[in-house]
């Protein structure tokens, strides 16, 4: 099943191109057009770009994740509907090993296109500050994070009626980083929506991978939060996928 997806990614590359662009043009755009002002708001002092190559680079790696992961829910939807689901199920294949496929394929070609935009970002000025230890427990973080992020994708393809409603329903999961502190510091938010903002999933593991990369501090609150979220996502996201996977066949 691994290899039927992957052969999948290979032979249709169109859809995880259009969802790697995404990000890689949103990182170019806030880098080189918005770049100067961003930077002057959040440090209060002369705008300086580089400063904010280096804030941006962590929250644009988990948009990256979560817009690949996109791709998971499009690619199970597509399996449902066409009725390939339906004939596995009558195959002596294990049932775990369908999805299973789907989510390991997945978080291959996440962490291919998260090398992809690091390399983009190390291009246009990002330098990190980690230590082999800290890009250990970075690289780490991505896998667990985009882990959680892919089980909960394949639970949205399995429910959605087709592909088209697999990416509508995914759509508020992809929006959330842009509600974070990818961007902008969440004390330049709001109270309320800065609440929101700081707690939920994306920002405490943007702050993590920000301090583990540059050697900024981290924070217990962050690191137990992005753990916290990544292991969530990832149980929420397994039993919920098993739980629509063994009903009945879609008639």
């Amino acid at each position: 099943m691994l290899r039927r997806n992957l052969l999948h990614a290979r032979r249709y590359p169109s859809l995880t191109l259009n969802l790697l662009l995404t990000p890689v043009v949103l990182l170019l755009l806030f880098v080189y057009v918005f770049g100067g002002v961003m930077s002057a708001g959040i440090t209060g002092g002369p705008a300086d770009r580089a400063d904010y190559v280096a804030y941006l680079v962590p929250g644009i790696l988990l948009l990256t994740a979560a817009m690949t992961t996109l791709g998971t829910a499009v690619s199970v939807a597509n399996d449902m509907t066409e009725g390939i689901i339906a004939r596995f199920r009558t195959m002596a294949i294990s049932r775990t090993s369908v999805v299973t496929g789907h989510v390991i394929g997945s978080v291959i070609q996440t962490l291919t296109a998260l090398v992809l935009v690091l390399g983009i970002g190390l291009a246009i000025g990002f330098r990190p500050d980690a230590t082999p230890v800290e890009w250990i427990a970075a690289a780490g973080l991505l896998a667990l994070f985009s882990l959680g992020l892919t089980w909960l994708m394949v639970g949205v393809g399995l429910v959605s009626p087709n592909a088209e409603g697999a990416s509508n329903i995914a759509q508020p999961l992809v929006m959330l980083p842009f509600l974070s502190s990818a961007f902008v510091p969440v004390d330049a938010m709001p109270g309320w929506f800065g609440w929101f903002a700081e707690y939920q999933p994306f920002s405490p593991a943007i702050e993590t991978l920000r301090g583990l990369l540059l050697g900024t501090g981290i924070g217990t609150t962050n690191a137990v939060l992005a753990v916290g979220w990544s292991l969530g996502l990832t149980v929420l996201g397994y039993l919920w996928s098993k739980a629509q996977f063994n009903r009945e066949p879609r008639r």
